[in-house]
């Protein structure tokens, strides 16, 4: 069997300033378990990818038929673009970690990730971040329509609405991939 550590990578997704912001806040302990699945896979040699939505100035990527992204495109202007794409300082970012901006829901939309992935021969997604509903869910269907074996990690993971998160590691995840909580995972990596 191949060892786990070299074909796995763990996506860090939109733990940036601008979104969790919007967090409750007994909802932002996922930031200390997303530090300590950074931590886990900097250990481990495991590539750590951080995913954020991230935009040119102007916005030209959003129009009005997206919802979500039109209303959003409303509220943040240029000049509050960088402090709203910032990843959140606690996670550790480091001088050569690789940061991908993505234009819409899922990791994979609009940029390089796949690519990436594939140079570095990266068959297993770890996923962390926020929110469940949103990145995660739509991350883990793209990653498991193009055949990547998925791992969530249930505490690195929030979402504003609680049960929305149990439904979806508990009925929607469960049986595509493993579900671990962090030290779950560490165990995993021993």
């Amino acid at each position: 069997m191949e060892d786990q550590c070299t074909n796995t990578a763990l996506l860090v997704m939109d733990m940036q300033m601008g979104i969790l912001r919007n967090l409750p806040d007994e909802k932002k302990v996922v930031i200390n378990k997303v530090r300590e699945a950074i931590d886990i896979a900097r250990q481990k040699g495991v590539p750590i990818l951080f995913i954020r939505l991230g935009f040119h100035n102007g916005f030209p990527e959003i129009g009005p038929d997206n919802k979500q992204f039109w209303e959003m495109k409303q509220s943040v202007n240029d000049s509050i673009l960088p402090a709203f794409m910032e990843l959140h300082p606690g996670l550790g970012v480091q001088d050569g970690d690789i940061i991908i901006n993505k234009k819409r829901l899922s990791a994979f939309s609009g940029n390089e990730l796949d690519m990436i992935l594939r140079a570095k021969s990266i068959r297993h997604l770890v996923l962390s971040g926020v929110s469940s509903s949103g990145i995660v869910l739509s991350t883990f269907c793209a990653a498991f329509d193009k055949d990547y074996q998925l791992t969530v990690l249930s505490d690195a993971c929030a979402d504003r609405n609680e049960e929305t998160h149990q439904l979806l590691m508990n009925n929607v995840f469960v049986g595509r991939a493993n579900i671990y909580t962090v030290n779950e995972w560490k165990a995993t990596l021993l």
